[in-house]
């Protein structure tokens, strides 16, 4: 009998199914201080304790993408070490502010099922939240992936879509903090929420060539096992004949890029939706572009935008091009990420 982790096919998964998963992480400043080195994040919240300390923190934290990343990883050998695509984000949220020191760990429940129509794959939904060494919730996600089938002769499940919100209410997240302290030179900029205005599109200028060493040891910090980044022998033989970069890395650069034109909107707050719409492998350049998708008040000092955050490989991202006449991603399109941001008025 093998006493090694074959991964769950689709035919493991069933409605209601509560995984609990491996290895608790302690966070550390070397983990934000490796982070920052391979996203370039400029953010003023998550790069100063002084600066973090007089806006409501308690310290530095730990960027909620950070935290996101490590939950993910965790869950990788448990939902999706057999996986051909994840497909897409929905509903994450950022409760409790993560410091170092802080361990999390991850559970998930599969809520929705789809076999696909080859018979071969099928469509695993599952709702993952991660904890705190206090058993506080940290944050939570849906996310969905794509699954290959150990037989496709199986018999398919009975199909569950669960019903998923088009977008988190930011109104409902308890946002407490007051960014009483908020410096807009040391922040990077003068824009702050009565700056922008619904459909405004910024184009976020900068680019970061990725390279192979930088996606591996990114995907080694989160614990992401998915043979898709490492085995580069493996993949040979796959659609893509390469490794291919984890997802989650061009979310991180893309966002980090975003500093230029979005320096004050430092803080997700929530996650409405994402997909990754194209792959991107070692030397490939991120390019990114954001638009203001709507706008919220949390408080007398603070409001909330929705931003659509677009990542571009290889391209000029001025044009904002999102899709083809055709309805389909226009080619270099590798991200389309929705999300709130906090910021101050």
């Amino acid at each position: 009998m093998t006493k090694s982790n074959p991964g769950h096919f689709f035919e493991d998964f069933h409605v209601g199914m509560e995984l609990r998963h491996a290895t608790p992480l302690t966070l550390s400043a070397g983990d934000i201080s490796l982070y920052r080195a391979l996203t370039g994040s400029r953010h003023a919240l998550y790069s100063a304790a002084t600066f973090a300390e007089a806006n409501g923190y308690d310290g530095l934290p730990i960027d909620p993408l950070l935290a996101f990343h490590v939950v993910f990883g965790k869950t990788v050998p448990d939902i999706s070490l057999n996986a051909v695509a994840n497909l897409g984000y929905a509903d994450g949220r950022f409760p409790k502010a993560i410091y170092p020191g802080d361990t999390l760990t991850a559970v998930s429940e599969v809520i929705g099922l789809k076999q696909n129509s080859s018979g071969k794959t099928g469509v695993v939904y599952v709702r993952t939240r991660g904890f705190n060494q206090t058993g506080d919730e940290a944050l939570s996600y849906v996310r969905w992936v794509m699954v290959n089938k150990r037989d496709p002769g199986a018999p398919a499940p009975d199909t569950v879509i669960p019903d998923l919100p088009d977008s988190v209410d930011p109104r409902g997240l308890s946002f407490s903090r007051a960014y009483a302290g908020w410096d807009n030179t040391l922040a990077g900029s003068a824009h702050r929420f009565g700056n922008y205005e619904i459909g405004d599109k910024i184009n976020h200028v900068d680019g970061m060539t990725v390279e192979e060493a930088e996606h591996q040891i990114a995907t080694r910090l989160y614990q992401n096992t998915a043979k898709v980044h490492f085995d580069g022998h493996g993949q040979k033989e796959s659609r893509f004949g390469k490794r291919l970069i984890y997802g989650g890395v061009v979310i991180s650069i893309a966002r980090a890029l975003s500093f230029n034109g979005l320096a004050n909107a430092a803080e997700m707050i929530a996650i409405n939706g994402g997909t990754h719409t194209g792959p991107l492998f070692a030397g490939d350049t991120v390019y990114a572009w954001s638009e203001v998708l709507d706008k919220a008040e949390l408080s007398d000092t603070v409001g909330a935008l929705r931003l659509r955050l677009v990542a571009v490989k290889d391209q000029d991202p001025g044009d904002f091009t999102l899709r083809g006449e055709d309805g389909k991603y226009a080619p270099g399109v590798c991200l389309d990420f929705d999300y709130w941001a906090a910021i101050p008025k």
